[in-house]
């Protein structure tokens, strides 16, 4: 964070010191709500969650160098005290922002924020000093640590912003106002909480309506409810797509022989040929997205090609290959799901398993309402008409869907399984695998599959040893 005096920090959130013999002592370190991420200059947020109240390690986080304790009661170490921490943090984090120097890109979306997030992040990091959203921490209290993060140095702040309901990204945008604000997609993600895709689309909308004049809204062309926010801003509006009408556009796409995406990238400013290291013909719209914020902040495409061509991924298991010695195949993509990233997934398995064996080892999509049967069903049917080889669905009522979806598609169908649990698809694979299969692991993150995922590469690293 800048450095800021308690008072300065006090005064911002209208609270008042306690225990601090000088008030004038600064806070140079990061704001942390996690007392295992305290250095020396820290300030600790202090939340009171389900299991754990954050006030009970305060002794322990100043003992390990943080100044003070952002607080709702007083701890007996030094602290500022607050109405409420969240809220407090808000205004901390609003007061930075304005202080900064930076240029504030924000962005939302039903699919891909994350992927695209660490996109734009590694391109614009090539331009200049870039702080951004870490992992998937885009609610109230995620994006304000993430903007009090950035220093004086920092020149691009890349904020990621989710929603579960309307007026949840106004309040985000009124924390830390973007100057460039993308929207990726509108789709089904959280639909049982919304109650439908025009929802979604308001709550999402309310991103580009945060944006100045002299603003930048980014918005899919190959997405309607998107492009029609046109409407709904006064900044200027730049199309990214592969529609022709796209000011930012992809032509030639295609997968290579391992499941990567490569294209034509056309911007304004010329036109340059991107191959990517991620995996999925989904990536292209997010390569795309990252390509029309770099194009705005002032890099050329043969730049942005460039760095699109050498992105990995930064976030942990989102479409994260694994190769075992023994040629199994391992793709974790089990942090969270929807019907789109189901369906983008699912392809994406398709293109990297081509002559191989494939199975797609999926879960419970969260938070479809009355959607829920339909939309798991459909993602069952598609794994049939890819052709993967196996389904293992994993869980209750909806991977029971999943089942019943690929059995009612076809006689492949019998190729599909019902299993309890995540320990029951570990058994499973560990009997049925062989050398050169691919395995897709997915799911809602409530539903835990990562664990199945990581079972089976420390499988395959135990089966090297054995071999040795």
């Amino acid at each position: 964070m800048i450095a800021l005096s308690l008072a300065e920090i006090a005064a911002v959130v209208g609270g008042q010191t306690h225990d601090i013999p000088d008030p004038s002592v600064q806070v140079t370190g990061p704001v942390v709500r996690d007392s295992r991420e305290v250095v020396p200059g820290s300030l600790f947020a202090a939340f009171v969650g389900e299991r754990v109240d954050g006030h009970d390690y305060a002794p322990q986080v100043v003992a390990a160098g943080a100044v003070a304790v952002l607080a709702s009661r007083p701890v007996g170490v030094p602290a500022i005290v607050v109405e409420d921490v969240q809220t407090a943090l808000g205004a901390l984090a609003r007061h930075v922002v304005r202080r900064l120097g930076a240029t504030l890109v924000a962005l939302t979306g039903s699919a891909g924020k994350t992927s695209t997030k660490d996109l734009i992040a590694q391109v614009l990091q090539r331009k200049a000093p870039t702080v951004f959203t870490p992992g998937s921490l885009n609610n109230e209290i995620g994006l304000p640590l993430t903007a009090l993060s950035a220093t004086e140095e920092t020149r691009f702040l890349v904020l990621e912003m989710g929603a579960r309901g309307i007026g949840h990204i106004r309040y985000l945008t009124g924390l830390t106002p973007p100057k460039i604000g993308l929207v990726l997609n509108v789709g089904t993600a959280h639909i049982g909480e919304f109650g439908g895709r025009e929802q979604i689309a308001q709550a999402k909308g309310e991103l580009v309506e945060a944006l100045p004049e002299d603003g930048a809204a980014l918005l899919n062309a190959d997405d309607p409810l998107v492009r029609a926010m046109a409407s709904r801003t006064k900044a200027k509006v730049i199309l990214f797509g592969e529609s022709a009408e796209a000011d930012v556009r992809a032509e030639n796409v295609r997968l290579t022989d391992s499941g990567q995406p490569a294209f034509r990238l056309h911007t304004p400013s010329g036109a340059a040929d991107v191959t990517m290291r991620l995996y999925g013909e989904h990536h292209v719209s997010n390569a795309l997205a990252a390509a029309a914020v770099a194009h705005e902040l002032g890099m050329s495409a043969e730049e942005i090609a460039t760095a699109l061509s050498e992105a990995g991924s930064l976030s942990r298991w989102r479409m994260e290959v694994t190769e075992r010695p023994d040629g199994v195949t391992i793709v974790n993509d089990a942090y969270n799901a929807n019907p789109e990233s189901m369906r983008a997934a699912l392809r994406a398995l398709a293109a990297m398993g081509k002559g191989r064996r494939t199975w797609a080892v999926l879960g419970k999509m969260a938070e479809l309402g009355d959607e829920a049967l339909a939309e798991h069903d459909a993602v069952g049917r598609l794994a049939v008409r890819l052709n993967v080889s196996k389904l293992v669905a994993v869980g209750g009522i909806e991977a029971s869907w999943l089942q019943l979806g690929a059995y009612n598609e076809g006689s492949w169908g019998e190729e599909s399984v019902h299993v309890s649990d995540a320990q029951a698809a570990i058994d499973l694979l560990r009997s049925e695998l062989r050398p050169g299969d691919v395995v897709l692991v997915k799911a809602s993150r409530s539903v835990g599959l990562e664990s199945v995922a990581q079972a089976l590469v420390e499988s395959g690293a135990e089966g090297e040893v054995a071999a040795r």
